[in-house]
């Protein structure tokens, strides 16, 4: 199922998901400027649904460990990241990976995501969560896709429900956000729910 998604040596494949009007596809380390402007324009944004960012988090440095973090990750079938580009000027407008892959019973993963402030409510992230979704069914051979969001986060909430998500729980200080522990609604969407 996801022998062709092996990296080369040099990186990731030149895997591309197609949706309507963004596709995805593996990050390159050009794309390090485009990346670091837009998470710098959209970070009040962004900061209070993600974990607190280190001093140098929009560094060439910085990206350089995630990107080799993404190929390491790729290569074990462990997690797979991707950027979300708009396929009228090849702009990048955010990330969305599939991470903290489970085999075996499981056959498992964890959705996550993020998008640039200008490109939020204009339906891209929609596009780009269902070519995830897809992805995962379909190459990755996932019976399982979970994801989690902060209560206050009404954009993410509505975001996973479009998609076909179904609420499972509440996880009290699920993850550390924004410097604190902070509970997170649970979510999921089973293979057979696309299926059907």
């Amino acid at each position: 199922m996801i022998g062709f998604l092996k990296t080369g040596v040099n990186g990731l494949p030149p895997v591309r998901v197609d949706a309507t009007r963004v596709y995805l596809r593996p990050p390159k380390s050009r794309d390090w400027q485009a990346w670091a402007r837009l998470r710098e324009q959209s970070r009040e944004f962004l900061t209070p649904w993600e974990p607190s960012w280190p001093a140098d988090a929009l560094s060439r440095a910085a990206f350089v460990r995630r990107l080799r973090r993404h190929i390491a990750e790729w290569r074990g079938d462990e997690g797979y990241n991707f950027m979300i580009v708009d396929k009228a000027d090849e702009a990048v407008l955010g990330g969305i990976g599939i991470s903290n892959v489970r085999r075996g019973v499981a056959q498992t993963g964890s959705l996550g995501y993020w998008i640039g402030r200008l490109h939020a409510n204009r339906g891209y992230m929609t596009e780009a969560a269902h070519a995830a979704v897809t992805f995962g069914f379909s190459q990755l051979g996932l019976h399982r896709i979970e994801a989690a969001c902060i209560p206050a986060n009404v954009a993410s909430v509505k975001l996973l429900e479009r998609v076909g998500f179904v609420q499972e729980g509440h996880a009290r200080e699920f993850l550390r956000i924004d410097g604190r522990w902070q509970d997170h609604l649970l979510y999921a969407i089973l293979r057979e729910d696309v299926d059907a």
